[in-house]
């Protein structure tokens, strides 16, 4: 019936409400009085109120649940014959003539659960008098509230197997007919429902329906719990019948929840045993029934009944659980043609996930599902649905979860084929999952031709495919991407040092096509990741005459100098300059001098040509001197050479405190604290003069241009240069040459008034206390700062500040 909108249906609720309440209130007052004719007069009023057909499903409920509370106080009261003085028989019979059917059998079954208790009659009687009488309400409503009343109350009552209304072997039989016909008039009931009213209201009539499913479900949940029902029963009787009912009704809502209940209440053992008309069943049901998820979830409990016991897995072996899984999905795709591409990939997923927990040694299983979804997705257009792109991502990642090695994934000849038919986008998705699934198992890839195939698969992040500029695409995107990629080349190794150069050499050539914006992230990880390769060969001179050795030092560092170069070209000459003194120290342990050399002048001329930002050049000139000071396989004339030119670049920087810092780390160049090293005082000294004069231009620079602070610190920390020195037994540093630069700082100090330099004060004064320790210490060091002086007065305010000076 059609209703006239929420404001009128709420009213009649309130009726019907109002109408219990009335009727339980003179109800209450018969039973008080234990007034039988007075209780059930009223009673059967109460029941009246659920007659109506105004309501909603949810709404009914509402009034249902009135009654049933009113109906379990009149079955206590039908309980205890001493108050009302009737026996249970006659009370039976006294029910059956209420006017109305309804209320009649409302009452006929809370008396027939009094009934069965008192034992006076066998229950599998009394239950079928009932199951049968309820058939004279067919509104679908009425009738589904009144047969799961009757259910309700029957429930613990069934002729089970150790019940106390257990009657001869055979009653388990009664109690699974009992249930199932209950199931059957209710899933009737059910699906008369969608016929109760116009198509316009179709849409509500469903939402309705769906409410009142569990109500349904239940009768299969009390045949789950029947003691008695045991493999062979579940099989000949209890699910021919059920999978009979579910096919025959042909409504999608009823079909598709029938099959998921049937899969949830019964054991997975049962399914195991009774998988060929389990799956049967599914390619009758209607096309538009959901069956993927019902397959889906028939896998999923079959694949975790398996993985709970390995016990289990030969009787997955005997029933061909496989082939019937396979079968089944190939029938329903194939009678569903309409079935969208993410419910058939959907599918293919969940078998495989059964495959590998369930046959987990079986490749050739694996790869004949990822052979099935290949042959349905080459038959559809190119995969645009978002969700469909998800399930093949799934697909792919289930053999790299499970097996933990991409080495086995990739032995599936089916694999490429399936990630053929991903869009760009989901390729890096894959590729993503492929570099992760290495990196979460520390799986190293070592032989080329597996470093081949596994290149192709990560394609998508090596370069365009598509010629998208990355410059469009999202920069925190990319950059995770290409920082993937680089941590799996250092999963590429192999202890054999020809095959780990073949290695090489494959992912040289797939990462020179990545473009400017790649090779930034790709290159340094080659290039370490070749330098280990080096360490590992430093031992040999590169040189067998007569033999064909390709993985030498020399060969390596040509390979090496052809890689780095590509990074010159595009805007990246800073980190091709770092890599180049990575590989010139590589060189320097190897004893390879020309090599060493040579990279060095890559070095320069990297600096001269490319790098002009200031402060680049800074870094720049900083890194050269640290690397070319720990070289020590140079010769005199390439040393002087490469030295010569460092301290007239850094003599050449722009700002004067650049240069100042930069030429006094010249002097590190020549004095080399290891017995072997070079140690030439004389050079020292000029590096520091000609950093003290540098410092001192700068000085005066900053004093005639007003508001800007004179560069003080930069005396200090030459003084500390001098210190150093000084220390490390380099006879041209004098005390004599200390104590001026003291007394300069000193005196430099107290002028620094326009824009007072607090860094300058605290180092200078934590200078000059190092100075006191070490005379204070005694020993040689003592000995060799006694002669320095200074005064305290002239460190100043802030000399005070950071703790007194002692002299």
């Amino acid at each position: 019936m059609l209703l006239n909108g929420a404001e009128d249906e709420d009213k009649w609720l309130a009726e019907g409400i109002a109408g219990v309440q009335h009727n339980a209130f003179y109800m209450h007052r018969a039973l008080d009085s234990n007034n039988l004719r007075e209780a059930l007069k009223y009673s059967a009023q109460l029941l009246s109120e659920l007659r109506t057909s105004k309501l909603s499903p949810h709404k009914y409920y509402d009034l249902y649940m009135r009654a049933f509370d009113e109906l379990k106080r009149l079955e206590m009261f039908f309980k205890d014959e001493s108050k009302h003085g009737v026996s249970v028989v006659d009370l039976y019979e006294l029910v059956q003539h209420a006017g109305n059917i309804l209320p009649r059998l409302y009452l006929l079954c809370t008396v027939g659960s009094v009934y069965i208790k008192s034992k006076e009659a066998l229950a599998k009687d009394v239950l079928k008098d009932l199951v049968e009488m309820c058939r004279a309400v067919q509104h679908p409503i009425r009738g589904l509230f009144l047969r799961s009343y009757l259910a309700q109350i029957s429930r613990d009552k069934l002729p089970d197997i150790g019940s106390e209304y257990e009657g001869d072997a055979d009653t388990v039989m009664d109690a699974v007919e009992f249930v199932l016909q209950n199931f059957t008039e209710m899933n009737k009931l059910w699906v008369r429902m969608q016929h109760q009213g116009p198509a316009r209201v179709r849409e509500k009539l469903e939402k309705e329906r769906n409410e009142l499913r569990d109500l349904v479900g239940k009768n299969l949940h009390v045949l789950s719990q029947i003691e008695g029902v045991d493999l062979e029963m579940y099989k000949d009787n209890v699910l021919p019948r059920v999978l009979e009912q579910v096919v025959n009704c042909k409504d999608e809502l009823a079909q598709y929840y029938l099959m998921d209940c049937i899969i949830q209440v019964f054991p997975d053992e049962y399914h195991l045993q009774t998988l060929e008309p389990l799956l049967g069943a599914c390619s009758q049901l209607q096309p538009t029934v959901d069956i993927k998820t019902v397959l889906s979830q028939l896998m999923d409990r079959l694949s975790n009944y398996a993985a709970s016991s390995s016990d289990v897995l030969p009787e997955f072996l005997q029933v061909e659980a496989f082939g019937k899984l396979s079968n089944a999905i190939g029938k329903v795709i194939e009678a569903q043609v309409d079935m969208p591409i993410v419910g058939v990939i959907t599918l293919y997923v969940s078998l495989l996930i059964f495959t590998l927990r369930v046959h987990l040694d079986r490749l050739d299983y694996v790869d004949q599902v990822l052979g099935a979804c290949v042959k349905n997705l080459s038959s559809r257009p190119k995969l645009e649905d978002s969700r469909a792109t998800k399930q093949v991502v799934a697909l792919l990642s289930a053999p790299l979860e499970k097996y933990n090695d991409i080495v086995t994934a990739l032995t599936l000849s089916n694999y490429p084929r399936v990630m053929d038919h991903l869009d760009n986008g989901t390729n890096k998705v894959m590729a993503m999952v492929i570099i992760q699934s290495i990196m979460k198992n520390t799986t190293y890839i070592s032989t080329a031709d597996k470093v081949e195939v596994l290149f192709e698969l990560i394609k998508g992040l090596i370069k365009d495919l598509d010629g998208t500029p990355q410059d469009e695409l999202d920069e925190e995107d990319f950059k995770e991407e290409q920082n993937s990629v680089a941590c799996l080349i250092h999963m590429l190794y192999n202890d054999d040092p020809e095959e780990m150069l073949k290695i090489i050499c494959t992912v040289k050539k797939h990462i020179m096509t990545g473009g400017a914006t790649r090779l930034p992230f790709t290159i340094p990880p080659l290039v370490f990741s070749t330098l280990r390769l080096v360490r590992r060969l430093q031992s040999q001179d590169g040189d067998i005459a007569g033999e064909e050795v390709p993985a030498t030092p020399k060969k390596i560092f040509q390979i090496l100098s052809e890689i780095i170069e590509v990074l010159s070209s595009v805007p990246s000459p800073e980190l091709a300059l770092r890599l180049y003194l990575h590989c010139a120290e590589a060189a320097n342990d190897c004893k390879l001098e020309p090599v060493a050399y040579e990279l060095f002048t890559q070095v320069f001329i990297l600096y001269e040509e490319e790098i002009a930002h200031s402060k680049a050049q800074v870094t720049a000139i900083h890194l050269i001197i640290g690397t070319l000071q720990r070289m020590n396989v140079f010769g005199v004339e390439n040393r002087d050479t490469l030295t010569h030119k460092a301290t007239g670049y850094s003599a050449k920087l722009l700002k004067k405190p650049d240069q100042c810092r930069a030429v006094y780390a010249c002097s590190h160049l020549f004095w080399v604290d290891d017995p072997d090293g070079i140690k030439d005082g004389e050079r020292v000294l000029l590096c520091l003069k000609r950093a003290l004069r540098i410092a001192n231009a700068a000085q005066q620079m900053a004093n005639i241009a007003r508001g800007s602070s004179g560069p003080v610190i930069l005396f200090v920390e030459i003084l500390n240069k001098y210190l150093y020195f000084f220390e490390k037994g380099n006879p041209q540093i004098s005390t004599s040459a200390i104590q001026s630069l003291v007394e300069l700082i000193s005196n430099e100090m107290p002028s620094d008034t326009t824009t007072p330099d607090p860094a300058a004060r605290v180092f200078f004064a934590s200078t000059l206390r190092y100075i006191e320790f070490q005379k204070q210490k005694g020993g040689v060091m003592g000995e060799k700062y006694g002669p320095i002086e200074f005064q305290k007065q002239k460190v100043g305010v802030m000399g005070e500040k950071y703790g007194p000076i002692k002299v």
